[in-house]
């Protein structure tokens, strides 16, 4: 269940690039530059050969150069990587116990002459394999002038071994024809977690190793065993978990840290959830209600989606869509619960959004449904996320230290007009504890909910619409971090990079000069234009 699973598109303040979706297994979009492969020989930043060249060992762990990781699809942004592995300890309380491998892609600097600070991408998810996500790092630009590191976070879809579950995937498919909340789905959703957890076991893991703590550390015997004396941090929805993490336990040769779509540790939860629901779409039905054509259109946009979420959630409607890639029709059930688990994600394509609700307010779920059903059955989703890791991090970090009931809680602060079988229910962590119960690990230590307080120049990146981490996340991290600065960027979702120019460019001058990034483009933005009905 990794925390951010969306469609995404590029917007510029004045739609001046192609768009180009992507689906559930990560956020792939439309390019700005490519890195070329005679680029693969140049940044003698390390004795004896460019780095990811030099085979090294480091304490525990060793780089070997080799082959590329392994990813879903050709990736060409990896044609002229540099590539090899990283071992690891499984767990380091055992550092005589098993090892892991972690596939690592060096994606070289466009620029003659790279600057010597790599920059790290943190992917998303939990769950989600960085060295497929090369294509959105260099498509915002981060490889302008110094080479990006891209690693296969331990049990990611590279590593070795990895704790895929498709039967979770197949099963998370299977919900758009269930009720979303009911006690018949929880208990098969739990049985799908069990089975995964028990597979896993089964082939001797360790369950208990999948964290944060031991990933922030796989990380720092990086750069260590590539040589680096000081990089730089980029991270991405959940990958701004780990960078905070990585701050806190590892600042060493840390030059400045990127966090885009920010997710706290210390906030990291079922509760907060609603809060940022609350924000992203807050934020889009103000944008709605500021258009003159989509307020007298669709005025009062809010109360009707609440109306729908209370009606859907007394008498779900049931319909049939066929989806892309397919003739099967798809039995879709809306109810009040996957009417805001769509909302969730539909903020990436807000300029539908308004016109999707009237539709169904008017009796016409198509729409709707089958944006949901092409999200949840997209067969590229199949098999690609690392549920092993995403709930070690949720079962060991995240339910131990909130009560059964925060979501309900959380949903009755945020919306108390919904029923209370959806409040139950945070977005997107549908009965998380229930199916942490099953997972069974360790809780970390109390400190993994520890505040970040550092004197690392920070960029706190925020996206208005952002309905999966709120926007007032960036205020709140940079509270304790003194060389932080806080951007929003009006009318976008979830992690900016991959929808806005100018958060791109924002991020580029930043690594150019952590102490004055340029942030002129705020200026010119605009508001999307609403799709309206005749």
């Amino acid at each position: 269940m990794p925390f951010h699973r969306a469609p995404r598109r590029l917007r510029t303040p004045r739609r001046l690039l192609a768009t180009s979706a992507g689906m559930m297994t990560g956020l792939l979009v439309t390019g700005l530059l490519t890195a070329p492969a005679q680029a693969q020989s140049r940044t003698e930043t390390s004795p004896g050969g460019p780095i990811g060249t030099v085979a090294r060992t480091a304490g525990d762990a060793a780089f070997e150069p080799g082959p590329c990781p392994r990813t879903t699809d050709p990736i060409e942004e990896l044609e002229g990587a540099r590539c090899g592995t990283l071992t690891v300890p499984e767990n380091r309380a055992r550092p005589t116990g098993k090892t892991i491998r972690l596939g690592v892609a060096i994606v070289p600097a466009v620029a003659d002459t790279p600057k010597p600070d790599p920059i790290v991408w943190l992917a998303g998810g939990p769950g989600d394999d960085a060295v497929g996500e090369a294509k959105m790092a260099v498509d915002g630009g981060l490889n302008r002038d110094r080479d990006v590191i891209l690693m296969s976070q331990r049990g990611t879809y590279s590593a070795d071994p990895e704790l895929l579950c498709p039967n979770v995937d197949e099963f998370n498919a299977r919900v758009v024809g269930l009720v979303y909340d009911a006690p018949s789905t929880e208990r098969l959703h739990v049985e799908a977690t069990k089975a995964c957890r028990d597979k896993l076991a089964a082939r001797g893991i360790d369950l208990s190793a999948y964290n944060d703590t031991e990933s922030a550390a796989d990380y720092a015997d990086l750069r260590t065993a590539l040589g680096i004396e000081q990089w730089n941090l980029y991270g991405i929805s959940y990958g701004t978990h780990l960078a905070l993490v990585s701050m806190r336990l590892h600042p060493e040769g840390l030059r400045s840290v990127g966090i885009d779509g920010i997710l706290p540790p210390s906030r990291s939860g079922s509760a907060s959830t609603w809060s940022s629901f609350r924000q992203g779409i807050d934020g889009l039905f103000k944008a709605c209600a500021d258009q003159p054509a989509c307020n007298d259109r669709y005025p009062n946009l809010r109360g009707t989606f609440e109306k729908l979420v209370s009606d859907l959630e007394a008498k779900p409607v049931t319909t049939t869509v066929t989806v892309p890639g397919s003739d099967k029709p798809v039995k879709v059930v809306l109810d009040g619960g996957t009417l805001v688990n769509w909302l969730t994600s539909a903020t990436h394509t807000a300029e539908a959004v308004p016109l999707s609700i009237d539709e169904l307010a008017n009796g016409d779920p198509q729409r709707i449904a089958q944006q949901w059903a092409g999200w949840r059955t997209n067969p590229k989703g199949i098999g690609v996320v690392s549920h092993g890791l995403a709930y070690g991090i949720f079962c060991s970090e995240w339910t131990p230290f909130e009560s059964k009931d925060a979501a309900l809680q959380g949903g009755q602060k945020e919306f108390p007009s919904f029923p209370a079988s959806v409040q139950a229910q945070a977005p997107l962590l549908t009965f998380l504890h229930p199916d942490c119960d099953a997972w069974n690990v360790p809780a970390a230590a109390r400190s993994i909910r520890d505040v970040t307080t550092s004197d690392i120049p920070t960029l706190a990146l925020s996206g208005a619409f952002d309905a999966q981490t709120g926007a007032d996340n960036g205020p709140y991290v940079a509270r304790t971090l003194s060389k932080a600065e806080v951007v929003t960027i009006p009318y976008e979702p979830h992690v900016v990079i991959a929808t806005s120019k100018c958060a791109q460019d924002i991020a580029v001058s930043f690594f150019e000069n952590p102490d004055a990034p340029k942030t002129e483009c705020l200026k010119s933005l605009e508001a999307p234009e609403f799709k309206t009905a005749p």
